[in-house]
């Protein structure tokens, strides 16, 4: 690793901030541009983000390992073969698993206090894929104490409406709809849809297709405190 390279965990994630900035701007204000320099008749291409919060659309690094992580290989090749939106949407999830390899590159020798705090500073941070589809980040997900689903025993339904205190319901769904996108089942790991019946564990925290964890919207409703799988193992033990 270069001298120069962020050593601190204030230095890391100015670094991180900088390629994040770079990164956005070319996915949105210079989507254009982007878009036109990611040509399906070049070779493999990768998006970079530089600390200078400059970014650059480049073939990869020749020598092997390179300084640090690369970037996903060949994002132009399927530029023309999908929706352009979801190109984009795809290009910036691999964008964001891009800037934390980078960043617990750089972070690979501090202690595991230091490295909590890094993910947390960055976890504030809404991430690149966010931004791109136009999703607010997390900030206030529910809890026992701030949140729905422990203290009033919120259920997803079938339509992805909120089944609980009909004023909660009508007051949370919206931001509950955005909240829920990076959502993704305890069970089988598939992602939120709306279309799907889910339920949350009122212990952890965690949510699950109906169907992964056999529990239907009729007997959800009569469910006051539900506990996943996990749970019930972890009490049994």
């Amino acid at each position: 690793m270069a001298s120069s390279s962020p050593r601190t965990v204030e230095e890391i994630f100015k670094d991180y901030s900088a390629r994040h900035s770079a990164l956005v701007r070319a996915l949105t204000y210079d989507e254009d541009d982007f878009y036109s320099q990611c040509d399906p008749d070049k070779e493999n291409l990768c998006l970079y983000g530089h600390p200078n919060e400059a970014w650059e659309v480049a073939l990869p690094a020749e020598e092997v390992p390179p300084e640090l992580p690369e970037p996903a290989l060949g994002i132009n090749f399927a530029r023309d073969g999908m929706n352009r939106k979801d190109w984009l949407s795809l290009v910036a999830v691999h964008s964001d698993c891009w800037l934390l390899s980078v960043a617990f590159y750089f972070g690979a020798r501090l202690n595991r206090n230091e490295r909590k705090r890094l993910f947390s500073m960055i976890n504030d941070v809404p991430t690149v894929f966010e931004v791109v589809t136009g999703r607010k980040p997390v900030k206030d997900k529910p809890t026992a104490e701030s949140g729905s689903k422990s203290r009033n025993s919120t259920k997803r339904s079938i339509d992805g409406q909120l089944r609980s205190n009909p004023k909660l319901a009508d007051e949370s769904y919206e931001e509950d709809e955005e909240e829920q996108g990076d959502t993704f089942c305890g069970t089988c790991g598939g992602g939120y849809n709306s279309d799907e019946f889910w339920i949350g564990c009122d212990n952890c925290e965690q949510w699950y297709h109906g169907k992964c964890v056999k529990i239907t919207p009729a007997k959800a409703e009569i469910i006051k405190f539900y506990k996943c799988p996990s749970c019930q193992k972890k009490v049994r033990q």
